[in-house]
């Protein structure tokens, strides 16, 4: 592990490129570079076949400068220091403080290279590599460069540790729309690799990341939360929203509206029932006590002599 101060003085800690990837990925470099530089010869052959000796000794100089010196330079300043075989290696080559590379640092990297590389075979580039603290060649060492690993082994990264239970569903109000994306992609980096970190490095980083989480949320952090807990908090939220905005809820009860039994209109009571076709047993002995009221009233009813020639319906006239 090799420590780095960036400009924010915040110190990184990175994994320098060992000698057996660094020369693999030159090798995959090279090889890419005189495939381009056969091709590219084999065509100015065919197009300066008219040309004399000295203007052809030129183009074949110029093509070699192009391909084999300037074709490096341009695509470690294009890609930001992944070149081909560092690409394949999982290498990156980066700045002393952590940051991406420019072209002056790519340039003075290649002019080197053609000594270091081209010129001795690698064999000073293999011994500056094994003197140096953190192998970096001559050219590493003017440019201010360093190659380190970014490729992160299986298995320790991509989880997000979950918040503790007493954080779950605390910060369910809190607006999480001004967060930008660029901010929610560093919070789950940091949670992923905040394992592999020094603990000091890990706190500062976790301060900064809830600091800026809670300017964009307008909400202070709660003096008794730790910051590394405030953040898988705020995250587990953030994704807990995102999935019910996906799936629309679907989880969720079914709502008492959906019952089938249709509800009575507003403003009115109590529905009345219309009287059944067949009274049930249990309504028989009322029938008696019915009429004997109704012949109290008068005898003349309707139903005054059903009982003798008809069978009870179980219905009541009204008083």
């Amino acid at each position: 592990m090799s420590e780095l101060v960036t400009g924010e003085a915040v110190a990184l800690e990175l994994r320098p490129a060992k000698l057996p990837s660094r020369g693999l990925a030159v090798l995959l470099d090279l090889a890419a570079a005189v495939t381009v530089y056969v091709v590219v010869t084999l065509g100015l052959v065919a197009a300066t076949a008219s040309l004399d000796e000295a203007a052809r000794t030129a183009v074949s100089i110029a093509t070699f400068v192009l391909v084999l010196v300037g074709g490096p330079i341009l695509v470690e300043t294009l890609t930001h220091g992944r070149s081909l075989g560092k690409l394949a290696c999982g290498l990156r080559v980066v700045r002393d403080d952590g940051g991406p590379i420019r072209f002056r640092h790519a340039l003075v990297r290649g002019l080197l290279g053609v000594i270091e590389i081209l010129m001795t075979f690698g064999v000073v580039a293999c011994v500056a590599s094994l003197v140096s603290a953190r192998g970096r060649r001559l050219g590493d060492v003017f440019a201010g460069t360093l190659v380190v690993r970014e490729r992160v082994p299986a298995g320790q990264g991509g989880f997000v540790p979950p918040p503790p239970p007493w954080l779950m569903g605390r910060f369910s109000g809190l607006d999480l729309s001004a967060v930008p994306d660029g901010l929610w992609l560093a919070v789950r980096q940091y949670l992923t690799r905040m394992r592999q970190l020094d603990p000091r490095v890990g706190s500062t980083m976790a301060e900064r990341l809830a600091a800026d989480v809670a300017g964009c949320t307008g909400a202070p952090v709660h003096p008794g939360v730790p910051p590394a807990m405030f953040l898988a908090a705020v995250l587990h939220e953030r994704q807990t929203r995102e999935a019910q905005r996906t799936f629309g809820g679907t989880g969720a009860p079914a709502a008492p509206a959906a019952s089938p039994t249709p509800a009575a209109p507003a403003g009115a009571g109590v529905p009345v029932l219309p009287p059944p076709a067949h009274a049930p047993a249990t309504v028989s002995p009322v029938v008696p006590s019915a009429g004997a009221g109704a012949e109290a009233a008068g005898g003349s009813g309707p139903n005054s002599g059903a009982s003798a020639g008809r069978p009870a319906t179980g219905f009541v006239p009204p008083a």
